[in-house]
């Protein structure tokens, strides 16, 4: 039980913490008009109320991270404990916030337009090749 407390603490601290510091490199601007209203159509892009926004990201990070954690944590022990703590903290979090501050400036774009835009043909193929491999090993799980 002392495990999760360690865990739980350091999930706060890192929010409260390196959270600060992302949001300085990457901060929301309060004067951006968001896609959701610029480019309303009342499918892809609508406003929504808060709570229902942090419940569909609560739903988006629910994937492939606790299903490969609780297979890591079984077969690895205190390893992979580190490894998705500090994982969540420095890599998972910051990825998608990232991920969604740079969408919003960049009208909405889904991850692969936005490879494509900053980084190319050829790492939006390596990507793909990438995401094609995730979405076998999560059908194996769950087969296996």
């Amino acid at each position: 039980m002392n495990s999760f407390y360690i865990a739980f603490v350091a999930l706060v601290l890192g929010y409260l913490v390196y959270g600060k510091f992302v949001e300085k490199v990457f901060g929301p601007d309060p004067n951006r008009v968001t896609p959701a209203i610029a480019k309303q159509d009342g499918v892809d892009f609508m406003p929504l109320p808060t709570w229902r926004i942090f419940m569909i990201q609560f739903l988006n990070i629910a994937g492939l991270g606790p299903i490969f954690g609780a297979i890591m944590g079984a077969k690895f022990g205190a390893a992979s404990y580190l490894w998705i703590v500090f994982g969540c903290i420095f890599a998972g979090a910051v990825h998608d916030y990232f991920a969604g501050m740079l969408s919003m400036r960049n009208k909405g774009a889904q991850i692969t337009g936005l490879i494509q835009k900053y980084l190319g043909q050829n790492a939006f193929k390596i990507f793909i090749v990438i995401v094609s491999i995730m979405l076998l090993l999560l059908a194996t799980v769950f087969v296996y």
